[in-house]
């Protein structure tokens, strides 16, 4: 109760306290609607409790300040409306459209009881944040740059940010090292936040740091997994999507969500809903490479094959042949060299016999006064004879240096020759075998090299 002090009508600050009370109880009796930004959520986890610090600023200047009251229920049940709807908590920093009781207490002061938030006031000025980035982005000219970048071939070498205790990570590893067909990665891991508002920060560090070293890799992963979509509206942030943009190395996001495309994952090179399918898109790059190279293969070796197969069989067909048409030019030419020989011979001995008798008849005829003529008649058949023996070798020699140069070509063309230079003769029953479709599995074949023979059983044909 007021009292008078030297004419003056004095309140206690208890009474005081209670009429202000009062007042508000009676011309704010109803909850009512009002938009601010949640400075600081201020959650107590032992009680459940929140106690919001509202704010109202003017081209970034707080022109107003409440504190206020969420109890834990409520703050349960709103809060899962907010996940259910942006994928988001409540946390720091949001602009939120609540519904609210003044209650003043004496000790406490002024608050607002917080009954109910609108998610969707929320979500429209996170899905605004995330339009203006867009924005500013393609204004600017470099929403496409990353995907400009050429990737490698074999993009190997991999820069992680991610936390390595995440389930994500854990999913990226396992594709990556034990992929079946036995590609091999090199990665390291630059370990960072990588939800709510701190991984805006500790994201664009990282990368700062691959920067530096961005010689030693070809590509970029950021890997977040198990979290669901929550915590999701820092990939909207206009400088951690201007970061990736602009990095000098493809980017690829796999970030654990099927919903609407965050603003980094649109300026990223690869984008993919999980970090395993980050994984498969770097295993396919390999795969790509790798069939063809592997197919390629294959083909030359059956090409090979084939030719030297049928190389093999001309060869042998050639020198079949070079062997019987030497055989039969030796033959043709010894009887042809025997028959001049004798022919030579018997025209020799036709000429010495009929001089001889020519030079008889002379003498006989002449007498005794030529026997000088007869004499020198005599040497003129002996020096023609000498001649004619001269020729008759000479001629026999030169066709004996022919035959023995047929018969060296023809040793050159010895099978025995070829065999020495690696090749060898497959025989099957005694005869050389040309084709494949001349065998049948469990033949027994004879294979001829240059120093010797081995016997084999057919297993398999190609």
């Amino acid at each position: 109760m007021s009292e008078i002090i030297r004419d003056k009508t004095v309140f206690t600050l208890s009474e005081v306290a209670k009429s202000v009370q009062k007042t508000l109880a009676e011309r704010y009796s109803t909850p009512f609607w009002i938009k601010a930004e949640m400075n600081k959520l201020n959650y107590y986890s032992h009680s459940g409790h929140c106690y919001p610090e509202l704010v109202e600023k003017i081209n970034g200047r707080v022109v107003a300040q409440m504190r206020s009251t969420l109890w834990s229920d409520d703050y349960l049940n709103i809060n899962q409306r907010f996940l259910n709807l942006l994928h988001e908590p409540l946390k720091d920093g949001i602009k939120i459209l609540f519904q609210a009781k003044i209650k003043y207490d004496a000790q406490y002061g002024l608050s607002l009881h917080i009954m109910d938030i609108d998610p969707s006031y929320t979500l429209g000025d996170l899905e605004l944040e995330k339009q203006l980035s867009i924005e500013r982005l393609k204004k600017e000219g470099i929403f496409y740059q990353n995907k400009n970048h050429l990737l490698p071939l074999l993009p190997q070498r991999i820069a992680i940010i991610s936390v390595e205790t995440s389930k994500g990570y854990a999913d990226f590893m396992e594709v990556i090292e034990n992929n079946p067909y036995g590609y091999r990665f090199f990665h390291m891991l630059f370990p960072a936040i990588l939800q709510g508002e701190n991984a805006i920060d500790s994201i664009n560090f990282q990368l700062s740091r691959i920067e530096k070293v961005k010689s030693h890799f070809d590509v970029v992963a950021i890997i977040r997994g198990g979290g669901g979509d929550v915590g999701l509206s820092c990939y909207n942030n206009y400088s951690l999507a201007r970061t990736i943009a602009l990095f000098p190395l493809p980017v690829l996001t796999g970030i654990g969500h099927a919903t609407n495309e965050t603003v980094c994952e649109m300026t990223s090179f690869q984008n993919a809903i999980t970090p395993t399918k980050i994984a498969e898109f770097l295993i396919q790059k390999f795969h790509n490479f790798s069939v063809p190279l592997s197919e390629s293969k294959v083909k030359i070796i059956r090409l090979t094959k084939q030719q030297l197969h049928e190389k093999n069989g001309l060869l042998q067909n050639t020198a079949r042949l070079y062997k019987h048409l030497a055989i039969g030019m030796i033959s043709e030419n010894k009887y042809h060299l025997s028959q001049l020989s004798r022919s030579m011979m018997q025209e020799a001995g036709f000429r010495f016999r009929t001089e001889k008798n020519r030079v008889q008849n002379m003498a006989q005829s002449l007498g005794k006064d030529i026997k000088g003529i007869l004499q020198q008649g005599a040497q003129d058949i002996s020096t023609l004879n000498t001649t004619l023996v001269r020729g008759s070798k000479s001629r026999i020699s030169n066709q004996q240096v022919a035959v023995q140069t047929l018969e060296k070509n023809v040793e050159i063309l010895n099978p025995l020759h070829v065999l020495k230079r690696g090749f060898s003769i497959t025989l099957l029953h005694g005869k050389a075998v040309r084709s494949t479709n001349e065998l049948k599995p469990d033949d027994n074949v004879l294979t001829q090299l240059f120093d010797g023979s081995f016997e084999s059983n057919v297993k398999k044909i190609e």
